[in-house]
């Protein structure tokens, strides 16, 4: 989706719609009324307000941002006739008059099949830990069909009745954390309600289930970037645990609202104020790193080597700005930085880029300001540059 004004109006009724949602179940669960669904509270209804859709039929979407001008229009208007005697009559008959002006969208296109985990998400967050239990758990239960590389290529897979689909591609994006959760606990049916993928609630419980979202997250992600030379769907930075000089281990996460710089290998990095450096150490080293912050890890190295789409990871170094997305990497050998290293960008970027727009004179100054003017924003179902 590109980063244009009309993106940007559309992205932000994506962003009401599932907000007002997970609130509504959040009042729900307060008030005792939500059942319990592998540990959090349930969606109850069969049906879920879809922003996945709209991205696709923009002429509904422009429909549903009207219809909600004009029903907020409406309830401005009951507001004024209480408090408005003289002219309550006149201001009553606009609320009729509103609702029937508002150009509904249509009811397949906003309302979608939901399931009762479609607003949950991990409880642990996206951790190098769990991608690498996610690893041996899809080699156990996966591969057969989706293949080693996610593809949908198995060895199983021409004897199913519906091909198992593209784990690299965008799919994992379009769909809510919470769908992948269900799917992958109670199975899934295609067109027919006939079976296409069985459910592996007996042999999976929900850590496990979110473990393996994470793992196909990663894989996705380093799938595209071998192909694609980026990251089409932004990728979270794993979280992991980091030790600085003498002081207690903390969370990676615990930066959030600063730039990270990963520096993977065995040279000490050298330090930016602009920027957290920490050196991720190779399993295989045995000498003390001289860095001051150091993740050695290895889930963590697997887990960004996953990512990265490589096997030799010593070397590289990865950005992520201040909301923890990734969106930089330099390669081993590379000295500096240039715009080709900004990996997750949206279009308004790569334009300015072709335009020559007025940048920083250092290249690492240059992606740092790309990375600002451009953030990823949220929509339902995934995130977009």
């Amino acid at each position: 989706m590109n980063s244009t004004p009309e993106a940007d109006w559309l992205n932000l009724l994506i962003g009401l719609l599932q907000g007002a949602q997970l609130q509504l179940l959040r009042v729900l669960d307060a008030l005792g009324l939500a059942a319990k669904v592998h540990g959090q509270a349930a969606w109850p209804w069969a049906h879920r307000l879809s922003g996945e859709n709209l991205l696709i039929d923009l002429g509904q979407a422009r429909n549903l941002a009207w219809t909600l001008v004009c029903m907020a229009a409406a309830v401005l208007a009951l507001l004024v006739a209480l408090s408005w005697r003289r002219r309550r009559l006149y201001v009553l008959a606009l609320v009729p008059m509103l609702l029937i002006a508002a150009p509904w969208p249509e009811a397949q296109v906003v309302l979608v099949p939901a399931t009762p985990t479609s607003f949950q998400s991990s409880p642990t967050g996206f951790t190098a830990a769990s991608i690498a239990k996610g690893r041996l758990l899809y080699a156990q239960n996966c591969v057969a069909c989706h293949g080693a590389d996610g593809k949908g290529e198995g060895p199983l897979a021409a004897s199913l009745a519906v091909w198992p689909p593209n784990l690299s591609g965008p799919l994992l994006w379009r769909r809510a954390d919470g769908d992948l959760l269900w799917r992958i606990l109670h199975g899934t049916r295609g067109a027919q309600r006939q079976p296409t993928m069985p459910g592996f609630a007996a042999r999976l419980d929900e850590a496990d289930a979110w473990a393996l979202i994470d793992y196909m997250k990663a894989q996705g992600a380093g799938q595209s970037l071998r192909a694609l030379g980026n990251w089409p769907q932004p990728i979270g930075l794993p979280d992991m645990a980091v030790r600085c000089g003498a002081q207690p281990p903390r969370l990676l996460a615990s930066w959030r609202g600063q730039r990270v710089r990963i520096v993977a290998g065995n040279a000490t990095p050298a330090e930016d104020p602009r920027l957290v450096t920490v050196q991720l150490v190779p399993p295989s080293q045995t000498t003390p790193p001289a860095a001051d912050c150091v993740a050695d890890s290895p889930a963590a190295w697997e887990a960004l080597a996953l990512i990265a789409g490589t096997d030799r990871l010593a070397g590289t170094q990865l950005i992520a700005d201040r909301d923890g997305w990734l969106r930089a990497r330099g390669e081993p050998g590379k000295a500096g930085w240039s715009d080709d290293d900004l990996l997750c960008r949206s279009e308004r970027a790569s334009a300015a880029s072709a335009e020559g727009a007025a940048l920083p004179a250092d290249g690492l100054g240059a992606l740092i300001a790309r990375m600002d003017a451009e953030p990823v924003r949220f929509i339902k179902g995934g995130f977009i540059h």
